[in-house]
């Protein structure tokens, strides 16, 4: 499932990142990768604030969608 539909505060497993090449390199440049642990920590309008790697990200809701859990 999406990163869009993630409970908050649950610890998830990101299992594969979508969209073209340019998009997967840049959400791998911020540390979106296979196996990395995610967790959402706020929604508002469908964007997200997410914790992966010990850095909070905000994310667009079109780019989370891009990350499966």
């Amino acid at each position: 499932m999406p990163l869009t539909l993630a409970v908050i505060g649950e610890e998830n497993i990101i299992k594969r990142i979508g969209g073209n090449a340019d998009v997967r390199a840049h959400l791998q440049n911020l540390g979106f990768v296979s196996g990395a642990v995610v967790t959402v920590v706020s929604s508002m309008g469908g964007n997200l604030i997410v914790n992966v790697k010990n850095a909070r990200i905000a994310l667009s809701r079109e780019m989370a969608q891009k990350i499966f859990i």
